[in-house]
């Protein structure tokens, strides 16, 4: 349990090393400029709403506690749309997610990585991947109404920062499993067993990712890292 833990977060380790890789560099460009897009959005849109919540709900004689409620506000506006923009960065990303997939795990089986075939391909991939895109948001919806009702209930919602902290790890192991596994034409369907069965593994790559989004700067590299390092996954684990 432990060895499998520590295991899973070594193959975010190995996705930093494989997207500096030269061959691969090329395909993690398209993910990263997404994600420093929607997040650069998601972190203004965050602000904006805190300054609004501010003039909404403090009066003016109250101005003085601004500087101690602002830290509180932006920590529960940040989580609610560092989720949002997950998933929306996620929904725009996932068709070149599974080609860097795909050259990540050629170069991790020691054959050459292909070249780009060009955009012919994309509308088959753009397919295939939204597909799997809502059967992932349909079961993270799910689970999230569950901890939002944890979360609300006195006495129980002791363990609800556990609850998200697991449910934040499952989930980024989800989302990043699932495009080598796609590139073999299996589903969200197949991969929860194959989760589940190396659920420490799972839990401590999904655990690392959600610390490495935290980390201002480098929180934008976590969706090429989370790719990389999740096929490591697939070819080191899942796939047998």
């Amino acid at each position: 349990m432990v060895g499998g833990f520590f295991k899973g977060i070594s193959y975010v380790l190995t996705g930093f090393s494989l997207i500096t890789q030269k061959g691969i560099r090329p395909f993690v460009l398209v993910p990263l400029l997404i994600n420093i897009v929607v997040f650069s959005a998601g972190i203004w849109f965050a602000s904006a709403q805190v300054d609004g919540l501010m003039v909404r709900l403090l009066p003016s004689w109250l101005s003085w506690l601004e500087w101690l409620l602002w830290p509180l506000f932006f920590i529960l506006i940040f989580f609610a749309v560092f989720y949002t923009f997950s998933i929306i960065a996620n929904l725009i990303a996932a068709p070149f997610n599974s080609i860097l997939a795909e050259r990540v795990e050629a170069r991790l089986n020691g054959l050459p990585v292909p070249e780009f075939q060009g955009y012919r391909t994309l509308p088959a991939i753009i397919g295939r991947t939204f597909r799997s895109e809502i059967s992932k948001l349909i079961y993270m919806l799910k689970w999230l109404v569950v901890l939002l009702i944890i979360t609300v209930i006195p006495v129980v919602n002791l363990i609800a920062p556990f609850a998200w902290a697991f449910y934040g790890a499952w989930m980024l192991a989800i989302t990043y499993a699932d495009y080598p596994m796609g590139n073999h034409e299996l589903y969200f369907k197949e991969e929860l067993p194959a989760l589940k069965k190396y659920r420490s593994h799972a839990l401590g790559f999904g655990g690392a990712l959600s610390v490495l989004t935290l980390i201002p700067v480098l929180n934008f590299l976590a969706m090429p890292v989370g790719v990389a390092g999740g096929t490591a996954f697939w070819v080191d684990r899942l796939s047998k």
